[in-house]
């Protein structure tokens, strides 16, 4: 196959933003990192001053083209979820499960399988939110379909076989040792939605727990004297968090504090996204119940944030322009941690020798031009 030669742009690599780098892809890796002209060989793609960043990572994917993962728990569901996000810059995620029967479960996991089979460009396994989390923390999930898990259902749920599992808890609601049944079996596990206190977390994190989903969202709060699942979470200088940076879901300010208080690299951009993402229709229904974003807000009929509008340039826009961090760090909080998080950061997320050509192309408003998934556009 010809050599894929990307030049003529600023390009994210593993010593900041270059430009005088470029790219060379074969085989939907990258092969090398140049510097000075670029070889007279291979197809040449010219940034036109461009900004080159690696593909970008969700983790937490409800929706996106018109489709909910829960009403459409299929491999043509999920090929249409990844083809809304790539248009904002997602090569890579997870359609995540809202808490469900175990029947729907089921179905989502073996759709998953069959769609990472398929090769469904950017699908790396499922993210299961719940239903093994809190009533006083449910947020739009159904409580009626809370519960603790049995062997058989954590096997169920722990089953998928050619991808990545992350698995969202309630750490006070599930036993440590069915915490660390999950792990065992390969799984990733995460704190949210949960009611629990500082003491729960803890036990939590040390039977496995190494990440937390939309940090301050839907669980107890930091407090003075009691620090909650939010103290825990940036008290912990090994787990990651997910944050939600639409300006809506959590102030600035909050988020700005997480930064600061968790270790570099430990903090993930996630979208939380619906399926109005990549679609022209404002509505899904979920549970029975239609539900609408009005001004780019998602919420029920009781009020209730309902996952979010958001995608993930957007995301990425904010991080720099409302949280002030720099293009580069933004960058990488929604690639390479990502990926580190996931147990994919030798495989995903940087611009470096033998990295997959996960590709995305910024214009100087950061929007996105282009984008190529092992070097296919």
């Amino acid at each position: 196959m010809t050599p894929l030669v990307f030049h003529n742009g600023q390009i994210l690599t593993e010593r900041g933003f270059e430009s005088d780098a470029c790219v060379v892809v074969e085989d939907g890796h990258i092969v090398s990192v140049l510097h000075g002209a670029p070889p007279s060989t291979g197809t040449r793609i010219d940034l036109q001053g461009g900004t080159l960043v690696p593909g970008f990572i969700d983790v937490q994917v409800n929706g996106g083209g018109g489709v909910l993962f829960n009403n459409d728990t299929s491999a043509e569901g999920i090929a249409a979820i990844a083809r809304g996000h790539r248009q904002f810059g997602t090569t890579s995620l997870l359609p995540t499960l809202i808490s469900d029967d175990a029947t729907v479960m089921a179905r989502a996991v073996a759709a998953t399988r069959d769609a990472i089979a398929q090769g469904v460009p950017g699908v790396l396994g499922i993210h299961l939110e719940g239903p093994y989390i809190a009533p006083a923390r449910k947020g739009t999930h159904n409580a009626d379909k809370f519960r603790v898990p049995d062997a058989a259902e954590i096997a169920m749920a722990t089953s998928l076989d050619n991808g990545v599992t992350v698995i969202t808890l309630a750490p006070e609601r599930v036993p440590a040792a069915t915490i660390r049944a999950m792990v065992e079996r390969g799984a990733i596990v995460c704190a949210g939605h949960t009611a629990g206190s500082y003491e729960d977390t803890r036990a939590g994190l040390e039977a496995g727990i190494t990440g937390f989903t939309h940090l301050y969202n839907a669980m107890t709060p930091l407090q003075g004297r009691e620090p909650g699942v939010v103290g825990a979470a940036l008290e912990d200088p090994h787990s990651w968090v997910g944050v939600i940076a639409d300006g809506v879901h959590v102030h600035p300010a909050s988020l700005k504090v997480a930064i600061a208080a968790k270790p570099r690299g430990k903090v993930l951009l996630v979208t939380d996204a619906m399926p109005m993402v990549g679609s022209d229709d404002p509505s899904f229904n979920l549970y029975g119940e239609t539900i609408t974003a009005v001004d780019g807000v998602v919420r029920n009929a009781a009020g209730s944030l309902a996952g979010s509008a958001l995608d993930m340039a957007s995301a990425v826009r904010n991080a720099v322009q409302l949280l002030g961090l720099p293009l580069e760090e933004a960058c990488r909080m929604a690639a390479q941690y990502p990926a580190e998080f996931l147990g994919l950061g030798g495989e995903l997320g940087r611009i470096a020798p033998g990295y997959r050509a996960d590709l995305v192309l910024l214009d100087a408003d950061l929007r996105v031009q282009r984008s190529w998934i092992g070097g296919q556009a």
